[in-house]
C-alpha cells in the first residue's frame, strides 16, 4: 500500500515581494578614511492621502537628521526613492539591511 503524501500547505502560500521597494538603506564604511555613514530612505503615507519620502542620514552611532519630502502619491514618492538610491550608489554607498 503506498504511503500518503504529506501536505506542504505552508509551502503553497506564496509571498509577493514588492516590485518597487518602499525602503532603501545605504552605508559607506571606510575605516581608513574615518567614514562611517548611513542613509535610509522610506516612503510613508501622510494624513491627507499623499506620500512622504523620508530621508534619514548621518554618522553611524548618532541620531542623524531627517528630511520629509511630500509627493502627490506613493508612485511619485517611489520614483524619487529609486532616483535617490541610484545617486547614492554612484557616490559609493552600498546597499545594506536596515
Amino acid at each position: 500500500m503506498p504511503k500518503p503524501r504529506k501536505s506542504h500547505s505552508n509551502l503553497s502560500a506564496s509571498i509577493q515581494l514588492p516590485l518597487f521597494p518602499e525602503v532603501a538603506s545605504h552605508a559607506p564604511i571606510r575605516p581608513e578614511e574615518n567614514e562611517w555613514r548611513y542613509y535610509r530612505l522610506a516612503v510613508w503615507p501622510d494624513l491627507f492621502g499623499r506620500a512622504l519620502l523620508a530621508g534619514h542620514w548621518g554618522r553611524i552611532g548618532t541620531p542623524g537628521r531627517i528630511r520629509l519630502d511630500p509627493h502627490p502619491d506613493a508612485g511619485a514618492a517611489l520614483n524619487a526613492l529609486a532616483r535617490l538610491a541610484r545617486t547614492k550608489r554612484r557616490r559609493g554607498y552600498q546597499d545594506c539591511a536596515a
